[in-house]
């Protein structure tokens, strides 16, 4: 409960909201989720690297990549069924669902033949949608939409799976040096198990009303997924439906839009960003199935961030450290051990150690 919000500050422009759909057995569990933006929203992501990509995830990475000016109206997540491994007739199912989110929404799409709404699916692999279930849920869902607390809380609620809690975040920024307005990030998260560095069984996105292009939006995304969500690891799995998403409707910014790469802006954003992804990174690790510890590997003194992530990444993924954790047991050879078989160059007279607890042990 201590995880879980009891009020936050939502962006400007976005609504949602979740029903219980029936795609989950259990009796009135929330399984369906809507986030909508009443003006159209800049769009990016980056997805799972498994060669068995889920339908939504393919067909996300068309819907983006035909809406590049900033058309994107809104995002579906499902629970109970990742629509992953189900061939041509689950990507028909994805094209049907957001076309559907699409109609409700009365959004225009970004082409002629895509639509303007992106999905995201989590559950069983292997199994069909249903379709029938999912738009009746729809239809149920659209009208109730709302930007209070309970609505973004129970959105969260929609698309958990195996999570014990909703993990949901929300946080007023100070003014961009582009703006004069104060601005608001609200993001979720959902993710117990398969959860390794390129993502994991895990759903995320954040919804900005900042004004930010789509070209600088995706750079502060990747800059922001390198540092928090593909810097975890539970169990060492990569899930098929890994999909973190950022969307940024403007309505907060006055007219000022974050579109230099080089400018003091996006800097300040794309800082605010990860550090924002990198709270609600943490909520998953303290949920992972059976975890018990909750650990943060730093990395000083090495040639490039991506050695150290290397390094970081082998003490993390030990099956000898995770146990000598578990017992707590300082076995700090164990953690050593790690470092010289990571790959990355050590000098081992010039390797220092520090082990502690939150309470100083």
């Amino acid at each position: 409960a201590r995880l879980v919000p009891a009020a936050g500050a939502y962006p400007l422009g976005f609504r949602a909201g979740a029903v219980h759909a029936g795609l989950k057995k259990r009796a009135g569990a929330l399984d369906l989720a809507l986030f909508a933006s009443d003006p159209p929203c800049a769009a990016a992501a980056v997805f799972t690297k498994n060669a068995f990509a889920a339908a939504p995830v393919q067909v996300d990475r068309k819907i983006l990549a035909a809406n590049g000016a900033g058309r994107i109206r809104g995002l579906v997540v499902n629970s109970g069924c990742a629509n992953a491994c189900t061939g041509e007739a689950g990507l028909a199912d994805a094209w049907a669902t957001a076309a559907f989110v699409d109609r409700l929404l009365g959004a225009g799409s970004g082409s002629e033949a895509t639509p303007a709404s992106l999905v995201m699916s989590t559950g069983v692999i292997g199994q069909p949608l249903k379709m029938a279930a999912l738009r009746s849920g729809l239809d149920q869902l659209a009208p109730r939409l709302g930007a209070t607390h309970e609505a973004w809380l129970a959105a969260a609620e929609g698309v958990m799976t195996t999570d014990t809690f909703p993990k949901l975040r929300s946080r007023e920024f100070p003014a961009l040096p582009s703006s004069s307005s104060s601005y608001r990030m609200a993001g979720f998260c959902k993710g117990a198990g398969m959860i390794h560095p390129n993502m994991a069984t895990m759903l995320a996105a954040v919804f900005t009303d900042a004004a930010v292009s789509r070209e600088c939006l995706q750079l502060a995304l990747a800059h922001a997924a390198a540092r928090s969500f593909n810097a975890v690891s539970v169990d060492g799995d990569t899930s098929t439906n890994d999909s973190f998403a950022v969307f940024a409707n403007g309505a907060a910014s006055g007219g000022a839009v974050v579109d230099d790469p080089a400018s003091p802006a996006f800097r300040r954003f794309r800082d605010d960003l990860t550090e924002f992804a990198v709270d609600l990174a943490k909520l998953i690790v303290r949920d992972g199935e059976g975890a018990t510890k909750f650990i943060t590997v730093r990395v000083e003194g090495a040639k490039t961030t991506e050695e150290a992530r290397t390094v970081a990444s082998a003490i993390a993924r030990s099956p000898l450290v995770k146990t000598a954790v578990y017992g707590r047991d300082a076995n700090w050879g164990r953690i050593v051990c790690a470092v010289g078989y990571s790959g990355a160059e050590v000098d081992p007279s010039r390797v220092n150690l520090h082990l502690s607890s939150p309470g100083g042990e």
